[in-house]
């Protein structure tokens, strides 16, 4: 019995290690994309505090209609 909560303990902490390792990982790339200038994510959380129905978008490209994309082919 004590053998099981052992490998429980276990794996709780690597577990626990690997997601704190996935977690700023994850941070450095949103960082690193920002400052690459890929994405504007200040931009993108407006969205949630500018929600109104006569409110400017935020992506203005608007993609080919499908019927225009197999003419062009």
């Amino acid at each position: 019995m004590d053998n099981i909560r052992q490998l429980q303990a276990y794996g709780a902490f690597f577990m626990t290690v690997f997601l704190v390792v996935m977690l700023y990982g994850y941070i450095i790339y949103l960082y690193r994309s920002e400052k690459k200038g890929v994405k504007d994510y200040e931009k993108l959380g407006k969205i949630a505090l500018d929600d109104e129905i006569d409110s400017k978008p935020i992506n203005t490209s608007d993609p080919e209609p499908s019927e225009e994309k197999e003419r062009n082919k």
